[in-house]
């Protein structure tokens, strides 16, 4: 038994440096994107003009889960840019509601404040204003003559609205008070499924961005904020002051983006993602050729209208996705047998031990697993790392549980037998409970790890990557196939996983124990 403990124990280990070199490995340079079109297209031209002009390897870390994540792995060092927005560094992050005198301003004081309270900076905008705005379609806006959110506020009307904008400072709570938003119905949901619900009459408002292509490929009528509410949304590399010291050119080579993406052309770049099925990287691609500041690469293919086609398409990426995902929950599996395992052997003699210890970790599995990934980036920042911890406190449970019923469902006779033949409590564990226990603990790991093969998915959020990539991807840009081409493999991933240990648990099983067929 301690022999088996040790070789988990070292597996252990090895797993998790695995996962966490891979993390770090030749990447000096690491960008970061919120999980929407418009910050995978601005970090792509970003991390592509700093691969070409300093040749430094350039490690992405995209569909980051809204502002909250993606600065505080800014600010942890997960990683060491992304792009913000003036007015959300103003209202959501410092909680600045004070009155602005337009975008310099804006500027201004998120600069002087981030670089003395964060040590970060701002470096010179894009040059596009991506504000928000509330959206309807075009004729229920008509019907009810409202052409401004003044106008709006007469109506009583329902509200969809991304779940980033019901909890930001400049969003829905503050913008319902300005204005004296009747709200007949209020429901949260992921950005761009707020334009589906519209298309659907499922609502009749949501927030969007002002360059958002969906406005104008689905017709949509922009809502004029009449009241001055948005502050100037103008869009900027926010820089770890860490790195411009260490690498001041990073700063010379981003300062040739400065003032060079309008409104309509940043519009045009989500369109093409979304609209044309073209990859980010080879939007990123186009435009920094077009500006003759990058050279021009092969594009690859636009993604296919078909499921099939896109699994084919998409075939190598799954196949490395999926060996990712299989890591990063073999070694949460692990290091939850490391330690659900052998605190299940010391309990299940003690009865008010193992309700304690049961306890712990059913209350850990109650935690939403969204939230507690969340509730690891602080310690561990983002990437492979918060994932597999995460993962591991949710798959104790169905190991101890199953630890303990096992050793409790060891016939007490057999036990007696043993000591009345000589042999000590260490020999009857090893010799006779534990491998009557087996089939249980097994049952219990095998549990365990299916249910985290789908759980790790959501790891996609914080930046670990994973089958849940292609997933929170479709979700941004609205593509059923991508979703499936991450949902269907990791179903299949789970099904394998629990077919291969259903087999260790059947071998497991003391030949004397194994269930047979009873002949007619």
């Amino acid at each position: 038994m301690l022999s088996l403990l040790r070789l988990i124990a070292a597996a252990a280990v090895c797993v998790f440096s695995l996962a966490a070199s891979a993390e770090t490995h030749g990447a000096p340079i690491t960008v970061g994107a919120k999980n929407f079109t418009e910050a995978a297209v601005l970090g792509e031209v970003m991390a592509q003009i700093l691969e070409q002009r300093l040749g430094v390897t350039v490690e992405r870390r995209f569909n980051l889960a809204g502002t909250k994540v993606a600065f505080d792995a800014l600010r942890n060092g997960g990683i060491d840019l992304y792009v913000e927005y003036t007015g959300t560094g103003l209202r959501d992050i410092l909680s600045d509601n004070s009155e602005t005198r337009g975008a310099a301003d804006v500027f201004g004081r998120v600069s002087r404040t981030f670089a003395e309270r964060f040590d970060l900076a701002w470096l010179a905008p894009f040059g596009f204003n991506n504000t928000y705005v509330l959206v309807m379609r075009g004729d229920h806006a008509e019907r009810l003559g409202s052409a401004t959110i003044g106008e709006l506020a007469r109506h009583s009307v329902r509200y969809g609205m991304s779940h980033e904008f019901l909890e930001r400072g400049d969003g829905m709570p503050a913008l319902r008070q300005a204005y004296g938003l009747d709200v007949a119905s209020l429901v949260g949901m992921e950005h761009d499924l707020a334009y589906e619900a519209l298309a659907e009459d499922a609502v009749d408002v949501a927030d969007g961005y002002s360059t958002d292509a969906k406005i104008a490929t689905r017709q949509l009528t922009v809502l004029r904020d009449d009241r001055g509410f948005f502050p100037p949304y103008e869009a900027a590399p926010l820089v770890r002051q860490e790195l411009l010291r260490q690498r001041p050119d990073v700063a010379a080579v981003l300062a040739t983006l400065a003032g060079r993406i309008d409104d309509e052309t940043m519009r045009e770049m989500n369109r093409q993602v979304e609209g044309d099925r073209r990859l980010p990287a080879d939007v990123a691609a186009a435009f920094l050729a077009k500006l003759g500041i990058a050279e021009a690469k092969e594009a690859s293919r636009a993604r296919s209208a078909s499921l099939f086609g896109t699994l084919w398409q998409r075939r190598d990426v799954t196949w490395r996705l999926a060996l990712w995902h299989l890591l990063l929950t073999a070694c949460a599996g692990v290091l939850a047998c490391v330690v659900a395992v052998p605190i299940g052997i010391v309990v299940s003699r003690r009865p008010r031990s193992a309700a304690a210890a049961l306890g712990i970790a059913g209350v850990l599995q109650t935690i939403p697993s969204i939230a507690l990934l969340a509730f690891m980036l602080p310690l561990f920042g983002i990437g492979a790392r918060p994932a597999v911890a995460a993962l591991f406190l949710y798959g104790l449970l169905p190991i101890l549980r199953n630890t303990v019923t096992g050793l409790r469902a060891v016939d007490p006779r057999l036990v007696e037998v043993g000591l009345g033949l000589g042999m000590t409590r260490r020999q009857l564990l090893r010799q006779v409970e534990l491998p009557l226990a087996a089939p249980f603990i097994l049952a219990g790991i095998r549990t365990s790890t299916v249910i985290n093969v789908g759980t790790a998915t959501l790891a996609a959020f914080i930046g670990a990557g994973g089958l849940g990539e292609p997933i929170v991807t479709g979700l941004t840009v609205t593509d059923t196939n991508l979703i499936l081409s991450g949902a269907l493999p990791a179903a299949l991933l789970a099904i394998a996983v629990d077919g291969v240990l259903g087999g260790v648990e059947r071998r497991a099983t003391p030949r004397g124990l194994r269930l047979r067929p009873i002949d007619a």
